[in-house]
């Protein structure tokens, strides 16, 4: 028994020294770690579980608002628009908007070449935009029609220039036709032609038909007429391509051809010769047509839409073909000047005039005395600036092809009879539309679309 309790005194004591020494190991590596810590806190520090670009929950302040940068948002523009109605003045819009004078004296020193600003009609649209802070005019749009604006914008230097925009849009066809009744003109607009086309035709039948007295109750006309649309919205533009007008058993025709020009069923020329030069004798070109000239007095690049002929004050002008005059007017920059209208294809513009001899409306012949030169508007010196549009678009007037031919030149008369056939076609079956084109100046068949 002794010994028993001799062998468990030895096993508890051995025990209590065991436990005794892993306390003392605990005591010591305890002491060792808060040592550590200590002399390097940056080997325990705790790792940030933030994403990435945010600080730590205890280092998260909440921003002072007062404090906070934002990145300054510049004002929008002011945007105001005009619709023009009738009696409505270019210089009662730009007081109504409280926008200068000379404002609008640039918009127009820059539309000089184009003058789209001295027509403004009933319907077009003028947009203004403004910088909404200082109230500076930055453009001004000018809206004719979907397939034309000009849009006028101010340069570096403060002046303005201008782009004009021409959208092509879709040419579509139509047959009218109609029988006499009262007269052709009651009858044409009955049939859906408008003023403008009535007063072409007898125009361009006016050597063959006297419409007030030749025409009989009875008698009979065919027009094919294509109008011009942009997205589907008709932009008021429109041309007769081909008439054909019968009086009993007479049958009168016209057809337009590529150059603008009409000719009848055989081929023969309706329209009469223009003259090339708007004057009697020589005189010296000063400035030749340029679509990128600089300008003599502003020395700025701008367009020149005609031929400068130097010449004195007083050298009587003509008109170089048979017409209708549709403008006097008197410019701040472009000076007195006329505007003829010769058939539905050709305009003739004469500029810087000292005296005009016609009136607006007045119908005049080819070499009729219409005005003396001058050296009115904006200009270096006596001058005529004389100008030739082709469908709406200036065109060189000393090597544009006008009508000085007598019939469609040998070369051209397949073409021509081919198109000739094909507006006859549509003529006698009104059903078959045909669809036609111009590229490159001639016409192609494409399918009928409408």
């Amino acid at each position: 028994m002794n010994a028993i309790w001799t062998y468990q005194g030895k096993c508890l004591n051995k025990r209590r020294r065991h436990r005794m020494l892993l306390l003392c190991i605990f005591m010591i590596t305890a002491l060792l770690w808060l040592t550590w810590k200590t002399l390097y806190p940056s080997v325990f520090a705790v790792a940030n579980t933030d994403p990435p670009g945010l600080a730590s929950a205890e280092a998260r302040t909440i921003p002072d608002p007062d404090h906070i940068s934002t990145p300054a948002i510049p004002e929008p523009n002011l945007i105001l628009t005009w619709t023009i109605t009738e009696g409505d003045t270019l210089c009662a819009i730009f007081e109504h908007y409280e926008i200068s004078h000379s404002v609008m004296y640039q918009i127009l020193s820059a539309d000089e070449s184009l003058l789209a600003l001295d027509v403004i009609r009933p319907g077009h649209l003028l947009t203004f935009t403004l910088d909404q802070e200082t109230r500076e005019l930055l453009s001004m749009e000018l809206f004719i029609h979907p397939g034309k604006r000009v849009i006028y914008k101010r340069a570096d230097d403060g002046s303005f220039d201008y782009d004009e925009i021409t959208i092509p849009g879709e040419w579509k066809e139509e047959l009218l036709n109609g029988d006499i009744s009262s007269s052709f003109y009651v009858s044409a607009r009955n049939a859906g032609l408008t003023d403008q086309e009535t007063g072409n035709i007898t125009d361009l039948f006016r050597d063959q038909i006297q419409f007030a007295r030749d025409m009989r109750s009875g008698d009979r006309f065919e027009v094919v007429r294509s109008r011009q649309f942009v997205d589907g919205e008709f932009t008021g533009q429109s041309r007769v391509e081909g008439i054909r007008i019968f009086r009993g058993k007479r049958m009168s025709s016209a057809f337009l051809w590529d150059d603008g020009n009409y000719y009848d069923l055989n081929g023969n020329s309706l329209s009469r010769a223009f003259r090339r030069y708007p004057m009697a004798g020589h005189y010296r070109v000063a400035s030749h047509f340029s679509p990128a000239r600089l300008h003599p007095i502003t020395r700025r690049i701008a367009p020149h839409n005609g031929v400068d002929f130097a010449m004195s004050s007083g050298t009587p002008i003509l008109s170089t073909g048979d017409g209708v005059v549709t403008r006097v007017s008197n410019h701040p920059f472009a000076g007195k000047y006329i505007e003829i209208q010769h058939g539905s294809h050709f305009t003739t513009r004469y500029l810087h005039l000292t005296r005009i001899l016609v009136r607006r409306g007045q119908t005049v012949q080819r070499g009729e005395r219409i005005a003396l030169s001058g050296n009115t508007g904006r200009s270096t010196g006596p001058h005529l600036h004389f100008e030739l549009h082709v469908n709406g678009r200036p065109v060189n007037p000393l090597t544009a092809k006008i009508p000085m031919a007598s019939a469609v030149p040998n070369e051209k008369r397949v073409y021509f009879n081919q198109r000739v056939g094909e507006l006859v076609a549509m003529m006698e079956e009104p059903s078959r539309k045909i669809a036609l084109h111009r590229v490159d100046g001639h016409f192609s068949k494409l399918p009928s679309c409408f």
